[in-house]
């Protein structure tokens, strides 16, 4: 997981309108990283419309669709923080959002290294609250 996270792909303190936005955030890191064409930005957002991607303990994984996996040219992933929280809908509250780009099949060991990570909310407390990129690169890279 080391060169999948860097420090263009992290934004700390984040202020977010509402879910669309910060998915929209999330997915321009990939993009501006190039993981994705611009268009994954947008199946990302039609992947939250299906179902939400809001998973516990405040953290969203916005990822694309089915169909989007043409739009992803290497695995990375983005990480958002949102100390105010944003609205993910049914009363869900995402402090932290990692967005997904993955090739092939690397989205299940990506998803399980994140979900492995977030599981704890304490992880979750220290990675909203962090202060630099590198003090949340440490903790995705010790974790898994």
């Amino acid at each position: 997981m080391k060169n999948i996270l860097t420090t263009e792909k992290i934004m700390l303190n984040a202020k977010v309108a509402n879910k669309e936005e910060a998915i929209r955030l999330t997915g321009e890191l990939l993009v501006r990283a190039g993981h994705v064409t611009a268009s994954y930005v947008e199946k990302m957002q039609e992947r939250e419309g299906l179902a939400t991607t809001y998973i516990g303990s405040g953290v969203a994984i916005p990822h694309g669709t089915n169909e989007a996996k043409a739009d992803i040219l290497s695995t990375g992933i983005s990480v958002v923080q949102v100390p105010d929280g944003v609205d993910f809908g049914e009363g869900n509250v995402a402090y932290l959002l990692v967005g997904i780009a993955a090739v092939g099949d690397e989205h299940l060991e990506v998803l399980s290294n994140i979900a492995i990570l977030c599981s704890e909310e304490e992880n979750v407390k220290r990675i909203v609250h962090a202060s630099s990129a590198e003090e949340i690169i440490a903790m995705f890279t010790e974790e898994v």
